[in-house]
C-alpha cells in the first residue's frame, strides 16, 4: 500500500478562491469589507513569516489588511491598549496577535482581551467554551483544527460516524479543539499525548490519526493502522542532515515509513499549513458577514 498524499494548497487554494469571491459580493451587497488585523510583538524570524503570509492572503482576498508591528519591549498594558482599540474599530473584524509572545506579555491575558466576536484564532475561552460544549456553530473554532476537519471530510466524505480518531496532543490551540470537532461528527474519540502509557498501541487503534505533539517523526510507521487516515499537524525544524547547517521541515510523523501503510497523509510542508491559513481568513469573512447581518 502506498498512501494518498492528501494536497493541501490545492484545498486552500480554492478556498481562498471562493472566499474572494463572497468578498466581493459581501461588498457589493452591504458595503462591508472584512479586515483583519495582525499584530506582531518582536522579531522572531518565523512569527515575521506567519505574518507576511496571513497579511498577503488577506489581500487576495479583498480584505481590509492591517499590519502592527511593535518593539520586542513592548510592555503588556500597551499591548492591551492596541488590542482595545481594535476592538472598538468598526473596520477591523478579526484580530490576531501572534504567538509566542515576549516573556514580559502574558498571551492568556492579551487572548481574554479580544472581543470574542473577533477571536479569529478561536482562542478565546468564550469560543473555547462553545467548541467544548458542541456549539462549534456559534464560535470561532481554532484554525488548524478547522482546516484538518475539512481534509479529512475530503478523504473520507462526511460517514465519519463511528470510526475511532486519536488525537495525539492535547494543547489548547490544536489538540483539545480537534478532538471536540471529531466527536461533533460522531467520531469514538482518543486524546493521547506525550505521556501515554504504550502510545504505539494507542495510535494502532486509529482509523484517523492526527498528529499535533510537536516532536519531529516521533509517529513511526509501524504505529499506523493500515489504511488509516494521518493529519500530521507538527512542523518542526530538524538539520538537512549530517554537518549541514541548513534545516529541513518534518512533520510529526515519519511519512515515509506512513506512507507503507496509511491511505491517505498530509505532507509537511503543504498539507495542513496552507489550510490554517485559510481558514483564518473564512473565520474573518464570517465575522464580517455576521456585522453585516448576512449569511455566509
Amino acid at each position: 500500500m502506498t498512501a494518498t498524499l492528501i494536497n493541501g494548497k490545492t484545498s486552500a487554494a480554492a478556498l481562498i478562491e471562493r472566499i474572494a469571491a463572497d468578498t466581493a459580493l459581501l461588498r457589493q451587497k452591504t458595503g462591508v469589507q472584512p479586515g483583519l488585523a495582525v499584530v506582531i510583538v518582536g522579531d522572531d524570524p518565523a512569527s515575521q513569516v506567519y505574518v507576511s503570509n496571513k497579511s498577503r492572503t488577506a489581500e487576495r482576498c479583498g480584505f481590509h489588511s492591517v499590519q502592527h508591528t511593535l518593539a520586542a519591549e513592548t510592555t503588556e498594558e500597551q499591548l492591551l491598549l492596541l488590542v482595545a482599540q481594535l476592538n472598538a474599530d468598526p473596520k477591523v473584524h478579526g484580530i490576531l496577535v501572534q504567538l509566542p509572545l515576549p516573556t514580559q506579555i502574558a498571551a492568556a491575558a492579551v487572548i481574554r482581551a479580544i472581543d470574542p466576536a473577533k477571536d479569529v484564532d478561536g482562542f478565546h475561552d468564550i469560543n473555547a467554551g462553545r467548541i467544548a460544549s458542541g456549539a462549534a456553530h456559534e464560535a470561532f473554532v481554532p484554525c488548524t483544527p478547522a482546516g484538518a476537519m475539512i481534509l479529512i471530510r475530503e478523504v473520507l466524505g462526511d460517514g465519519l460516524a463511528g470510526k475511532h480518531a486519536v488525537v495525539v496532543g492535547r494543547s489548547n490551540i490544536v489538540g483539545k479543539p480537534m478532538a471536540s470537532l471529531l466527536l461533533a461528527a460522531d467520531c469514538t474519540v482518543t486524546i493521547a499525548h506525550s505521556r501515554t502509557v504504550d502510545l504505539p498501541a494507542v495510535c494502532r487503534m486509529a482509523d484517523i490519526l492526527v498528529a499535533a505533539v510537536g516532536r519531529p517523526e516521533l509517529i513511526r510507521g509501524d504505529w499506523i493502522k493500515p489504511g488509516a487516515v494521518v493529519i500530521d499537524v507538527g512542523i518542526n525544524r530538524v538539520p538537512a542532515g549530517p554537518g549541514d547547517p541548513k534545516t529541513r521541515l518534518v512533520g510529526d510523523v515519519a511519512t515515509a515509513e506512513a506512507m507503507e501503510r496509511a491511505a491517505a497523509i498530509t505532507p509537511v510542508p503543504g498539507g495542513v499549513g496552507p489550510m490554517t491559513i485559510a481558514l483564518l481568513m473564512l473565520n474573518t469573512l464570517t465575522s464580517a458577514c455576521r456585522h453585516a447581518g448576512v449569511s455566509v
